[in-house]
């Protein structure tokens, strides 16, 4: 069940991977000939669909359930992505990567809400951390499949890049066969009145799981079954009116990973390339190490996360992150950085920064009530995506347009303050929902007692 909902991730892992790695192979395509900035805007351009898709498919996935949307959210992405590989011009491709974006947001707010309704309590913030982490076994893939296929000879100059995503699309085909494993969340079955199937289904996760008292008592709650779904109105409501401290803390958890990460990462190539004279095929030898830093991050700190607390955890990650990207942004300034050090550099930034990205997705699902939990996931994702993220690849691909290390240092300095106010907000307005049941974190909307 862990593989099935981590291998979203893996995708999202691999295609982000995969656009960055081959930036070079578009730039020196015969059919595309990409500038530095049209690299940036097709990054763009997918993460502008991952956040319309996210906000469409998370109203549907609460009003239909999360397995039935998790078929229709993969086939968006294996179309998207397949089209890419077929892409003539800058407008088409970028097209395509909106479609392959808008299946991979969807993605998160199925997948984000059955992690936090199908996994105990105690393993909760672990599981989730070690999930959203899986992004980076894609990038992996993505980092070792590129320098394979882009390699001198190997390949026709304009095929290498179609064959990248060209697999993914065929990696998607594969996974539809491993989403029949998952089941569905028992807490949106008893919603909707399906309590039989729901009692199954929890009996099924509680004897796979290793017996253990569960952290605090558990109680019974009375549910009304719903005549409708959540709508946009029971969210505007759930966030403003009940809940606008977790509200005001989801967004700028969100909006600080999301600028860190799409600045850094779309554009890592861009940077290796231009600074450092790094041929393209070499580019992915660069982002393993990369990749194996980010997926360190949280399954070594993500039992910490249940242990020693949400909000102590949160703080301290995405302070360390912003204290070593400051850092690596100085160091840069001052040419004192190779490709094979800065490199370095982000291994060990991206250590606690995967972990920080993570948490923010773990607030997010967990603080609010299970009739609006996918679309808060949503919502969340949506807004801090559109705020930090979807600008930043194009403002990264004209910073490094302009040849100057001062220009890049300043984007990396800004992405440091960002990560430093979300820890001081993350400190002061956490909220301590380590191994206590979702219900007691946020009351559900159709608890009648």
């Amino acid at each position: 069940m862990i593989v099935a909902l981590g291998i979203t991730w893996v995708l999202d892992g691999l295609e982000v991977t995969l656009a960055g790695a081959v930036s070079g192979a578009l730039k020196a395509s015969p059919t595309l000939h990409f500038e530095d900035a049209q690299v940036g805007l097709s990054a763009s351009a997918y993460l502008a669909g991952a956040v319309l898709g996210a906000l469409l498919f998370g109203w549907l996935t609460d009003r239909y359930g999360r397995k039935r949307l998790f078929f229709v959210t993969l086939g968006v992405y294996v179309l998207g992505t397949g089209a890419t590989a077929l892409s003539t011009d800058f407008a088409t491709f970028a097209l395509c990567r909106f479609v392959t974006g808008a299946g991979i947001g969807g993605e998160y707010s199925a997948i984000n809400s059955a992690i936090q309704e199908l996994i105990p309590a105690r393993y909760r913030g672990r599981t989730d951390l070690g999930v959203n982490g899986s992004f980076w076994l894609g990038a992996m893939l993505g980092a070792i499949g590129s320098s394979l296929l882009l390699a001198p000879g190997r390949l026709p100059l304009d095929v290498g890049w179609r064959v990248c995503f060209g697999l993914g699309a065929l990696l998607g085909l594969a996974i539809l066969a491993l989403r029949r494993l998952l089941p569905e969340s028992p807490r949106w079955l008893l919603l909707h009145g399906r309590e039989a199937e729901a009692e199954r289904i929890a009996s099924e996760v509680e004897r796979k799981c290793a017996a253990a008292d569960p952290a605090t008592p558990l109680r019974s709650l009375r549910l009304r079954i719903r005549a409708r779904s959540a709508n946009f109105v029971d969210l505007g409501m759930t966030l403003f009116a009940h809940y606008p401290r977790r509200a005001l803390l989801g967004l700028v958890l969100m909006t600080a990973q999301a600028f860190c990460y799409n600045a850094i990462f779309f554009t890592y190539a861009l940077v290796l390339g231009r600074f450092y004279a790094v041929p393209p095929e070499h580019v992915g030898l660069y982002l393993l190490p990369f990749a194996v830093g980010n997926f360190a991050g949280p399954l070594v700190l993500g039992r910490y996360f249940d242990t020693w607390g949400r909000r102590q955890m949160i703080a301290t990650t995405y302070a360390l992150a912003a204290v070593l990207l400051g850092l690596t942004a100085a160091l840069f300034a001052a040419g004192l950085l190779s490709a094979a050090t800065q490199t370095l550099a982000w291994t060990l930034v991206f250590f606690f920064a995967s972990a920080a990205a993570s948490s923010a997705y773990l607030v997010v699902s967990e603080s609010f009530p299970l009739e609006v939990r996918a679309l808060s996931i949503a919502f969340f994702y949506a807004l801090g995506t559109g705020i930090g993220g979807i600008g930043a690849p194009w403002l990264f691909g004209v910073l490094v347009g302009t040849g100057q290390p001062l220009a890049i240092a300043s984007g990396y300095a800004l992405g440091a303050l960002l990560m430093l106010i979300a820890a001081a907000f993350a400190w002061r307005l956490g909220v301590a929902a380590e191994r206590k049941p979702l219900e007691d974190v946020a009351r559900p909307l159709s608890c009648i007692d």
